[in-house]
């Protein structure tokens, strides 16, 4: 249960990655990122209720694949803050 928990407070923190991926990203782009957080977060109510374990392994995909979006948008199309 503790884990479950952890994992839910943990997924929504990393919201506040998504919201500040809004500095670099264009809009479009940041729309389709948004998306995919809000997706991530289904997937996170499914995991709660089928295997709460796995719960934080949910938001620290969610914070890897953050972090590899905005890497591959500065390397590829040279997004700049």
């Amino acid at each position: 249960m503790i884990s479950g928990i952890l994992g839910i407070v943990l997924y929504l923190a990393t919201g506040f990655l998504y919201l500040a991926g809004g500095l670099v990203v264009p809009a479009p782009w940041l729309l389709l990122l948004w998306a995919i957080w809000v997706a991530g977060l289904y997937l996170l109510v499914i995991v709660f209720r089928s295997r709460r374990v796995w719960t934080p392994l949910v938001a620290v995909g969610a914070a890897v694949f953050w972090w590899l979006f905005l890497t591959i948008g500065e390397n590829v199309f040279d997004w700049t803050a």
